[in-house]
């Protein structure tokens, strides 16, 4: 930041140059003489000359410019403000002067970072404690979900740690990969922040989203000294992966923290979740020489296999360690050993070509012979990926050199593909058979013109392959060739040999065909003057969509000849042009236009033209082609089939290159497709920065309505977009005389869906804003939005700025946030409004109180909670106690709850105005439990309802649950009596 001011300054205006020499006289000379004092400076980052001054810290010119009209909150390119600047250059008296003059405190840069986390990052302890008394919390996050701690924490700012915990940091808070500030200071290993944290009560064995504890990353950075201080506090967890600290510092070569862990007792031979060890990670790593000898002089298993079969000796195969391999065959590692597809580390070192490892194994007896996947030997892998000096070493071993794999491939086959000519000579010169075909009818020369191999193929020629020779579809080398070859030099070889350019296939396709679907112009026009072209083009609008489609320009050019109809549409309407702009081919595209390719058709399916297709995968360039045609020009506007213009699509897509051009070519900004979003709603519902900031560039309105009312400001504090919400209610705030009504056609506010959703960052910043602090549109308030949902912070938040009065709100049915949180069951959203004096008592229009719609939705935690102190004999406009409603219900948790609270025996055969009793409505949903415990406390057996019925309707199951009792005392033999009277009038 320093170096891009200071060696660039010299070139900008003189007021800028003036700031840079701390001249405040000629500074007001400037100003006096109209010098703008807000022009941005003409660099890449766009900084008014107050940033200017806040970066140097200058507190006397930061107050003049201020006091001479300088915007206090102006932003950058980045959206750093002077407060920023100033913090970041740890100048206090410049950010006093800069909040004295009403400096944004709570402002986010593009990385959605306060000046608070620039304060913690660089250190800078005075202007934190200036700014901290301003802020709501100190536990704001930026986008990687870090707050001011996290940072603090990274650069081992202890002072800045201890203050921040003083002030209320969140000393657990993680970021969006779930690391705490203990795995940061870790990983750093700054040892000092380390302790200060975990004497802090930091959790010592917390884990991200990867099962990382610290004592993860301190091993994997080679933090030796915090990884000694996490062993004294005995932890040591495996990851999500089954890794435990030993896997990670050996993966990392950390043989200090690995012979220290050892040293602790660590497990050498631990599997993680695919069975690998310590040891074959150490086997492996690039720098875990000196790792895998702790682990084995300390008794480490050298065979251990992981879940695929792979032992350490195999990881140093697949790796080339060749000192490690020797280690681990002295130390009595199994040459021979087997992985799920039976390779060994011969197969495995063949593969890879270690040919030093390729002979160490030989000499401690490997077998050449041994068969691994699909039924290859090492020789055939060596050969595969074209190692011509392991196939000479594994050739000496005197192995028969046409033994086939499983799919009849012999080792020339294998060479052949691999195409290193040294291979493939060596082995004819060792007998190989070049006629030879595998399986599917393939000889060696079939594999080396399907993969372009030159050499190969002369060398095979020479040697008298069948240049003909077909496999089981009927396809001959040349095929082959004509379907894979780009500059044509094996095409042209193997027809200028004798090969039939004529030759069909078993499906009567000729290489012409293969040469025209894979799209090769010197392979179609080479084939074709071996074979007449038009015989061939009768057949070729199968190909001619094809070609443009994957973009074969030069083929297509050839296919054009004698065309005249270039606008024949596919099955879905969609012309060539069409699909070359889709896939962005712009030479396709370029050549079709110059045919007379019309860019105003549209395909069936959605409408679109091929303006739509292209921008909707960001094909710049193609689009600039076809709207710089002629009649083009109004194509910048169109709409599909559902109202969208190429301008949205790209917006949705993120295309920033595809939407400047579109802006460039004026686009209309403020379009609404069918469902009236915009292409602003669309960038904000898709998360599309760059393409929002080029579209409020363009003054793009931020206040139109979608066809439910929702304004770009509903959208962004839906998704949870904090600085973007921020800027966008700055935008609104400064158009008409103050912020108009955010309302949707439901009556909801944005402060309704930051709630709704939990983004608490939005929350923030709209109650940051005067307009935004009351309960306002929808009757369901913000407060119901977010206990509903179980967002106790952000109910937290409305609470704190609105006050308690708030718990008092009623929605449409007469139901307060505490009715909200009851009917979800969220206890900690209970508690919450409790502690602010929410009214318990207050009843719906049902006549129904918080307590009984826990009751009646079975919420057990929520409904423990509010029964301290509630009236129990309360009832609905159905004369229902809570103990009927869960009783109905058949919430038997709840039943036993609210007896075991019980204090008035009165309410057992309390009768709803359908003279039900509990017991009546427990019999009939079958709660065994909770008609026991009713009888054992005095309900009447023999109440009956309004229509004179008993709703005892099985008197079995009665008697079932009345013998199932507790009978061992008086009482409750003479509360039975009842029961055995009704028993036998019934027998």
């Amino acid at each position: 930041m320093c170096g891009v001011f200071l060696l660039s300054y010299v070139c900008h205006p003189p007021l800028v140059q003036a700031i840079f020499s701390g001249d405040p006289e000629e500074i007001r000379m400037l100003i006096y003489k109209s010098e703008d004092i807000n022009f941005l400076l003409q660099d890449s980052e766009k900084r008014t000359p107050l940033h200017a001054a806040a970066f140097l810290g200058d507190a006397e010119i930061t107050e003049l410019l201020i006091l001479s009209g300088a915007r206090v909150n102006a932003k950058d390119n980045m959206w750093l403000t002077p407060l920023h600047r100033a913090v970041a250059s740890r100048s206090e008296e410049a950010v006093r002067v800069l909040i004295r003059h009403s400096a944004d405190v709570n402002a986010r840069d593009k990385n959605w970072q306060t000046p608070l986390h620039v304060a913690a990052a660089n250190n800078a302890l005075r202007c934190a404690e200036v700014i901290i008394p301003l802020l709501s919390s100190v536990n704001v996050s930026d986008r990687g979900g870090r707050t001011a701690l996290h940072h603090a924490a990274l650069n081992g700012h202890t002072e800045m740690v201890n203050l921040l915990l003083a002030k209320g940091a969140n000393i657990n808070a993680f970021d969006k990969k779930d690391g705490r500030a203990l795995h940061w200071a870790a990983f750093m290993g700054h040892l000092d922040v380390v302790c200060l944290l975990v004497s802090q009560g930091a959790e010592i064995s917390c884990k991200d989203k990867r099962g990382y504890t610290p004592l993860h990353t301190a091993a994997s950075s080679g933090q030796i000294a915090v990884v000694k201080h996490l062993l004294n506090l005995a932890i040591d967890e495996a990851n999500a992966f089954g890794n435990t600290a030993l896997h990670v510092a050996c993966f990392n070569g950390q043989d200090a923290v690995v012979s220290e862990l050892i040293d602790y007792g660590a497990n050498v031979s631990q599997p993680n979740n695919k069975g690998f060890t310590p040891l074959h990670f150490a086997a492996a790593s690039t720098h875990g020489a000196l790792c895998l000898e702790f682990l084995v002089n300390n008794g480490a298993d050298v065979n251990v296999q992981s879940r695929d079969g792979k032992s350490p000796l195999h990881m140093t195969a697949v790796h080339g360690r060749f000192t490690r391999s020797q280690t681990l065959i002295q130390n009595g590692g199994e040459i021979d050993s087997v992985d799920k597809d039976g390779n060994t580390p011969l197969h495995i070192a063949a593969r890879y070509g270690h040919e030093l490892l390729i002979n160490t194994l030989i000499t401690s007896g490997a077998d050449c012979t041994r068969r691994g996947v699909h039924g290859m030997f090492p020789l055939h892998l060596a050969a595969l990926n074209a190692h011509s000096d392991c196939c000479r070493k594994l050739l000496s071993s005197g192995f028969q050199i046409d033994t086939p794999d499983s799919l009849g491939r012999t080792c020339l086959h294998a060479a052949a593909a691999g195409g290193n000519v040294e291979c493939v000579k060596l082995l004819l010169s060792s007998g190989g058979e070049h006629n030879r075909r595998d399986n599917c009818g393939r000889t060696p020369l079939h594999y080396a013109a399907a993969s372009r191999h030159f050499q190969c193929l002369e060398t095979l020629v020479a040697c008298g392959t069948a240049i003909n020779a077909t496999d089981q579809w009927g396809r001959s080398a040349l095929h082959y060739a004509a379907a894979s070859d780009l500059d044509r030099r094996c095409l042209d070889f193997l027809l200028q040999s004798g090969a039939t350019a004529s030759l069909k296939d078993k499906q009567g396709y000729s290489p012409v065909h293969y040469a025209a679907a894979y799209g090769h112009r010197h392979c179609l026009e080479l084939v074709s003057s071996y074979h007449m072209l038009h015989t061939y083009l009768m057949e070729t609008r199968f190909y001619f969509f094809l070609q443009a489609y994957h973009g074969h320009a030069q083929a297509l050019e050839v296919l054009l000849q004698g065309r005249g109809e270039v606008d024949q549409g596919d099955e879905a309407g969609r012309t060539p042009l069409a699909l070359a702009a889709l896939r962005g081919h712009t030479d396709c595209v370029h050549t079709l236009l110059h045919q007379g390719a019309s860019p105003r058709c549209n395909d069936r399916q959605h409408g679109r033209t091929p303006v739509h297709l292209a921008v909707m995968n960001g094909h710049t360039t193609c689009v600039r082609l076809l709207l710089d045609e002629s009649d083009a020009a109004d194509l910048v506007d169109a709409a599909d089939s559902q109202g969208q213009t190429p301008l949205m699509l790209a917006v949705a897509g993120g295309h920033v290159d595809a939407v400047s051009l579109l802006l460039e070519r004026e686009a209309n900004v403020n379009m609404a497709d069918s469902h009236g979003l915009t292409a602003l709603h669309l960038g904000l519902l898709c998360g599309q920065e760059e393409c929002i900031q080029c579209l409020l560039e363009q003054e793009a309105s931020v206040l139109l309505g979608d066809s439910r009312g929702r304004t770009s400001i509903h959208l962004a504090a839906a998704r949870g977009h904090a600085s973007w919400l921020s800027e966008l209610l700055s935008i609104a705030c400064s158009e008409p005389p103050s912020l108009p009504p955010l309302r949707d056609q439901r009556g909801y506010t944005p402060l309704h869906w930051a709630c709704y959703y939990g983004h608490e960052g939005c929350v923030e910043v709209l109650l940051e804003q005067k307009g935004c602090r009351c309960i306002d549109g929808n009757p369901f308030t913000p407060l119901h939005c977010a206990v509903v949902n179980d967002h106790e912070p952000c109910a937290a938040l409305l609470l704190e700025a609105m006050g308690s009065d708030i718990t008092s709100c009623r929605d449409s049915k007469g139901r307060t946030p505490l009715h909200a949180a009851a009917f979800s069951g969220h206890v900690d959203c209970v508690q919450l409004l409790l502690s602010h004096d929410a009214p318990g008592d207050t009843v719906d229009e049902s006549g129904r109180t918080a307590l009984m719609m826990a009751a009646e939705k079975g919420r057990v935690a929520a409904l423990e909670v509010l029964l301290s102190g509630a009236d129990l004999s309360l009832t609905d406009k159905d004369g229902n106690t809570a103990l009927h409603l869960a009783c109905s219900n058949g919430r038997e948790d709840c039943v036993m709850l609210i007896l075991e609270k019980f204090s008035d025996s009165s309410l057992i055969n309390a009768t709803n105005a359908a003279l039900q009793t509990p017991l009546h409505l427990a019999a009939r949903s079958g709660l065994k439990q909770a008609v026991q415990e009713l009888l054992s406390r005095g309900a009447n057996i023999q109440t009956v309802d309004e229509n004179g019925k008993n709703q005892l309707i099985k008197p079995s199951e009665l008697l079932l649950m009345s013998v199932c009792m507790n009978v061992s005392s008086a009482a409750a033999w003479s509360r039975s009596h009842d029961s055995k009277s009704l028993l036998q009038r019934i027998c």
